[in-house]
């Protein structure tokens, strides 16, 4: 993983904790701990899925573009391959020629 990715899932991770204990050692009510540990609980696994997916479009955006420069260098290489065929054809014609002239 890169660096910003532990980056940042260190600072999400040290964020969910520290909700956690904050809510965990509030004055409040069992019930009414549960339901914010819930809904604490849906919003950063919320947050966390959404940088999961921008993580992932990120790396798709970052393959298509390694896939497409590599499809490009082999267009590339066909094609001065096909032109030095071309060439060679060429010349064997052109001696063929030659040769059926003597």
């Amino acid at each position: 993983m890169s660096k910003t990715t532990n980056a940042l899932i260190g600072f999400i991770s040290g964020a969910a904790a520290g909700a956690a204990l904050g809510i965990l050692f509030a004055p409040d009510k069992g019930s009414k701990t549960r339901k914010k540990i819930s809904k604490k609980t849906r919003k950063i696994s919320s947050q966390v899925s959404e940088n999961l997916n921008e993580q992932v479009d990120k790396m798709k955006e970052h393959i298509n573009d390694f896939v497409d420069d590599i499809k490009g260098k082999f267009d590339d290489i066909e094609s001065e391959l096909k032109e030095k065929v071309a060439q060679e054809k060429e010349k064997v014609a052109d001696e063929a020629a030659k040769q059926a002239k003597k």
